[in-house]
């Protein structure tokens, strides 16, 4: 028998998460959502909390990744980790996702390191807060395009290029870098370097203005002869034309179910205030009838919360998964493809259902209406997600299906 419920041992960081989300989160997410750029100071009490939660191991709302091999590898499951992140995530989301972006140490970086990074890396680097620089100017979804350069000279690496959206990257103190070592082999060339933001060469260009997350800070990112020791290069410095880009892809197979569980939590928070507004309307959403039976803003409610249902379960699929070291690249996009076309969907409906209260800034309803929309984009738009869910089900390599 499958239980689909809360595990009893993930209770209190569910709980916990929850009350950050409604304590601290929600009562300044409208301050931060006009004062676009400006830092949230009220996070840095709560990233230490978390920072305390992730070095005990009872994972937090926060960045981690599963590490490949080790004596992890032989115990299997890692204490539900990726579970635990998946949950606290969608928790702290449902209070607001930006602020969960602008979180200090928690950036999708520092997934990365976790994820990639060996245990002496994974040291090194443990109190950095890292931002992610992979999408650049002209090499559209595709990541195996990438066209900045990391050249060994000596003892360090010499990167040169520019990246752009690059979450956290005017506020993180250091950045994790997608360079290639050789552009004539490819994909396989392609590597992650940590770049902290102290070392000549790197600049941040320009903050962008946004549609939404407007708490998290996005840059642009210049890299011009910006030297880094050889020991920066997460994973291997060797080059595997077979499985090299595979080290660097784990990435996203770790941080695809996060994006999926912030777009669930934003989902979530709003289908609640619908289903206040709809009941002070006098529609009343009863599940034991069928749908078109019942009054139509009722119906198109039912409508969105089976979508947000099956987000949800792909999602925590995608985490089991991870948590007990089986390969989940197909479960990872399929989660973040169905969440981030679903929290679309259901905000938008959402403002429609709520009228004029869904429309203005009288509820936050509009707020994640425009927040949602990065969730189908960044870590992989929805049609990059399509693609690699129809190449691993019909067995074609990239090349065979673009």
């Amino acid at each position: 028998m499958i239980n689909l419920e809360v595990p009893k041992k993930a209770t209190a960081l569910v709980n916990q998460a929850y009350q950050a989300a409604s304590e601290v989160f929600r009562p300044i997410s409208r301050k931060y959502d006009r004062a676009e750029h400006e830092y949230p100071k009220e996070l840095d009490t709560l990233a230490a909390l978390l920072d305390g939660l992730n070095s005990s191991g009872e994972g937090g709302a926060g960045a981690a990744g599963v590490r490949k091999g080790g004596d992890d590898a032989a115990k299997g499951n890692r204490n539900g980790a990726n579970l635990n992140l998946v949950l606290g995530t969608i928790e702290m989301c449902w209070g607001d996702v930006a602020m969960l972006l602008a979180m200090p140490r928690q950036g999708l970086g520092n997934a990365a390191i976790a994820s990639v990074a060996n245990e002496e890396q994974a040291k090194r680097f443990a109190q950095v807060w890292a931002a992610m620089a992979i999408t650049e100017p002209h090499t559209g979804s595709d990541s195996a395009n990438i066209t900045t350069t990391a050249e060994r000279d000596g003892d360090e690496y010499v990167l040169n290029g520019e990246k752009i959206f690059v979450t956290a990257g005017g506020r993180a103190d250091t950045v994790v870098v997608w360079a290639t070592l050789d552009k004539s082999l490819g994909r396989a060339a392609i590597k992650s370097f940590v770049v902290e933001k102290t070392r000549p060469g790197i600049k941040v260009e320009r903050l962008e203005h946004k549609l939404g997350i407007k708490a998290s800070d996005t840059a642009v990112i210049r890299l011009d002869n910006c030297r880094v020791p050889k020991e920066n290069l997460l994973g291997s410095p060797e080059i595997d034309t077979k499985s090299g880009f595979a080290g660097v892809m784990q990435t996203f197979d770790n941080t695809r179910p996060l994006v999926a569980a912030m777009a669930i939590g934003v989902a979530r928070a709003a289908l609640e205030e619908t289903a206040k507004v709809l009941a002070e309307a006098g529609v009343t959403v009863d599940y034991d009838r069928p749908a078109n039976s019942q009054h139509a803003a009722a119906a198109a409610y039912l409508q969105l919360e089976a979508d947000y249902e099956a987000a949800y379960l792909l999602t925590l699929q995608a985490a089991w998964m991870a948590d007990n070291r089986k390969p989940n690249s197909l479960q990872a996009s399929m989660a973040k493809a169905k969440a981030g076309r679903s929290v679309v969907d259901i905000t938008l409906r959402c403002v429609e259902l709520c009228g004029t209260v869904g429309y203005t800034e009288e509820s936050l309803l509009e707020k994640w209406a425009r927040d949602s929309k990065i969730l189908d984009i960044f870590e992989g738009t929805q049609q990059i997600q399509q693609l690699i869910v129809a190449r691993r089900l019909l067995g074609k390599s990239s090349a065979e299906l673009k």
